[in-house]
C-alpha cells in the first residue's frame, strides 16, 4: 500500500507491506519522485517491509555533516545533517514504530549522510551507503577517530566512478576500499561494486543495498 504524507512541511512517501517486521528509510531528493516506485519493484526479499522515503529540499546542506568548501562550481555544502537526522528521529520514527529492524539507505551525498547518521546513533540496525560521497573533506579523519553505531554496513560504487581527473572525485575509490578494510575489524561489511559511473541506475544500486540489509542469515549475496 501507497501512501503520501506530509510531515514537518516535508513530503514523505510511505510503502507499506503487510505484516512488516522491518523498516526501511531512504532520503530523496524533491525531484525524485519516482525513487519510490522503482525502489519496491527492485527490493529482493522474502521478509515483508515498510519503506519510507521522504524527500530533501536543498541536497547541499541537508545532508552533510559539516560545512566544506565546493567540488563543482559555487555549490559549498552546509552543515544540516544534524537537523535531518532529527527529523527523522524525532519527527518519523514515532509515527512508524513496532518495527524489529530500522534501516537507513541513501544514494550519493545522501549515501554519506547515512554512514554519518549511524555514528551519532544506535537506532539503526544497519546502513546501506551506495555510491557514498566518501570523497567528502575530512571523512576518513572522522571516521577514524569516532565509533560507528550499527553493525551491519553495506557500500557500494561504480567501477567508472574513481576513473576521473577531478582531484577530489578520484579519491572515492581509494577511500571505500579503506573504509571496507577498516569496517570488517567490528561489523558485518560488503563492498559491492557495479558496472557504469556514478549516475548509472542510482535506484536499482540503492535497493541492492536494501536487499542486502533485508537478506536471511547465513544468505550471501555476489559482491567483488
Amino acid at each position: 500500500m501507497k501512501k503520501e504524507l506530509t510531515i514537518n512541511h516535508k513530503k514523505v512517501f510511505v510503502f507499506e507491506q503487510e505484516n512488516a517486521e522491518c523498516l526501511l528509510i531512504q532520503p530523496i531528493d524533491r525531484m525524485d519522485k519516482e525513487t519510490p516506485d522503482i525502489a519496491v519493484k527492485n527490493i529482493l526479499s522474502d521478509k515483508p517491509y515498510t519503506l519510507v522515503c521522504f524527500c530533501v529540499d536543498d541536497w547541499n546542506t541537508a545532508l552533510s555533516p559539516w560545512k566544506a568548501k565546493a567540488v563543482y562550481k559555487d555549490n559549498a555544502f552546509g552543515d544540516g545533517a544534524k537537523e535531518t537526522l532529527s527529523f527523522i528521529l524525532n519527527d518519523l520514527l514515532p509515527l512508524f514504530n513496532g518495527y524489529k529492524k530500522i534501516y537507513l539507505g541513501g544514494y550519493s551525498l545522501a549515501g554519506l549522510f547515512c554512514l554519518w547518521s549511524c555514528y551519532q546513533t544506535d537506532v539503526f540496525d544497519g546502513v546501506a551507503a551506495c555510491s557514498p560521497s566518501v570523497w567528502f573533506e575530512n571523512w576518513l579523519a572522522y571516521v577514524q577517530s569516532n565509533s560507528i553505531k550499527t553493525k551491519k554496513i553495506y557500500l557500494s560504487l561504480g567501477r567508472k566512478e574513481e576513473k576521473t581527473r577531478h582531484p577530489v572525485m578520484k579519491t572515492v575509490g581509494d577511500n571505500i576500499r579503506f573504509l571496507y578494510d577498516y569496517y570488517q575489524n567490528s561489523t558485518d561489511c560488503v563492498l559491492e561494486w557495479n558496472e557504469g559511473n556514478h549516475f548509472t541506475d542510482p535506484e536499482g544500486r540503492t535497493a541492492k543495498g536494501f536487499s542486502w540489509l533485508l537478506r536471511r542469515r547465513n544468505e550471501t549475496i555476489s559482491c567483488i
